[in-house]
C-alpha cells in the first residue's frame, strides 16, 4: 500500500483546513430569499431583515386609476403603450420618468398596475439603498409567469455613491441577458439621476466642429440612457391646476355649483404652497370636501 507523499499530505490537510473553515463561515451567510405568497398581492416591497432580504407582500394596493390622472396625456398614452406591449409579451423599454414634483410620476405606475394587473402584471417596489439587491431580485422573478415591473421611486444619486452601478448592470451591462418578464420604471426630479456640477463643463473639450464632454459627464449620462424611454413632465398651468382640482372635488361627491365654489381657495392653496401640481391638487380636494361636505351617514346596525 504506498503513502501519500509530503506535498499531497500538505494539500490534504489544507483542505481539511479549508473544510473546517467553511463550516463556522456557513451559519454567517446569509439565507436565501423565500419567495412570497404570489397570490396574496399584486405589489410586493423589497424589504431588508438583517444580512437577508424578501419580497413583501402590499395588501392593499393603491387605487388610483389611469383617468384620474389630468393633463399629462401624452405622456400617459406613451407609457400605456409600452406596458401593454410588455404584458402582452411584445418587445418594451425600460422608463424613466423625469420633471416637476407632484406631477402624476408615481401615480402613473400605480394606475398602470391596477389598469393591468388581470392580465398578470406586478409591481416590486425597491428603495434606492436596496439597489445592490437587484440581480437577487430579478432572480426570483424570471421564471414567473408574470409580468414585473420593478419600480424605483424618487431615483437619484449623490456623488460617490455606488449603488447606481448595480442599476446600470441590470439595465444593460452584464453579459446575462435581463428576463423578458421584468422591466425598471424609474421616477426621478433629476434627468441624468446624478448631480452635475460646473467644474465638470470644464471637461469639455472641441474636435472640429464637434462638442465632446468629459468623461464625468459621459458616465452620468450613460446611466439615463439605458432607459429605452423617457418621459418628461412639467409644472401644471393654472388651468390645467384648475382641472384637476375640479376632478377630485368631483371624486369625493361635490356639486358643480360646489367645485364652482371652490375654485377662489384652491388657487390660494396653491399660492400658500408655493406650487401648482397634481399633489397638491389632491390635497386642497381632500382639505375642501372634508371641511365642506356633509359627513356620510353612519350605517345602522341592525
Amino acid at each position: 500500500m504506498s503513502t501519500a507523499s509530503p506535498s499531497e499530505q500538505a494539500l490534504l490537510q489544507f483542505l481539511a483546513r479549508a473544510e473546517r473553515l467553511l463550516e463556522r463561515l456557513d451559519p454567517l451567510l446569509p439565507p436565501a430569499s423565500a419567495a412570497p405568497d404570489w397570490d396574496s398581492a399584486i405589489a410586493f416591497r423589497w424589504r431588508k431583515q438583517a444580512n437577508s432580504g424578501y419580497l413583501y407582500p402590499v395588501r392593499k394596493a393603491s387605487s388610483i386609476r389611469l383617468s384620474d390622472l389630468q393633463d399629462i396625456d401624452e405622456q400617459k398614452a406613451r407609457i400605456d403603450t409600452n406596458t401593454r406591449q410588455f404584458v402582452d409579451g411584445h418587445p418594451a423599454n425600460n422608463v424613466l420618468l423625469t420633471g416637476a414634483r407632484g406631477s402624476g410620476k408615481s401615480s402613473l405606475i400605480k394606475a398602470l398596475l391596477n389598469e393591468y394587473a388581470d392580465r398578470g402584471l406586478r409591481v416590486v417596489e425597491v428603495e434606492k439603498a436596496d439597489l445592490v439587491d437587484l440581480p437577487i431580485i430579478v432572480e426570483l422573478l424570471e421564471d414567473r409567469p408574470e409580468r414585473f415591473i420593478v419600480f424605483c421611486d424618487d431615483l437619484s444619486f449623490d456623488a460617490g455613491d455606488a449603488t447606481y452601478k448595480a442599476l446600470k448592470v441590470v439595465l444593460d451591462g452584464s453579459l446575462t441577458a435581463a428576463p423578458d418578464n421584468v422591466l425598471i420604471y424609474a421616477t426621478s426630479n433629476r434627468r441624468h439621476l446624478m448631480p452635475e456640477y460646473f467644474e465638470e463643463n470644464l471637461e469639455t473639450h472641441r474636435v472640429g466642429d464637434e462638442i465632446h464632454p468629459g468623461e464625468a459627464i459621459e458616465e452620468k449620462i450613460s446611466l439615463s440612457e439605458r432607459f429605452g424611454l423617457w418621459l418628461s413632465f412639467y409644472p401644471f398651468d393654472q388651468d390645467a391646476y384648475i382641472d384637476i382640482v375640479n376632478h377630485w372635488l368631483k371624486h369625493f361627491g361635490c356639486t358643480k355649483s360646489e367645485i364652482a365654489r371652490a375654485e377662489r381657495e384652491a388657487l390660494n392653496w396653491a399660492l400658500m404652497r408655493g406650487s401648482r401640481s397634481g399633489r397638491v391638487a389632491w390635497q386642497f380636494a381632500k382639505d375642501w370636501a372634508g371641511t365642506n361636505r356633509p359627513a356620510p351617514k353612519a350605517k345602522k346596525r341592525k
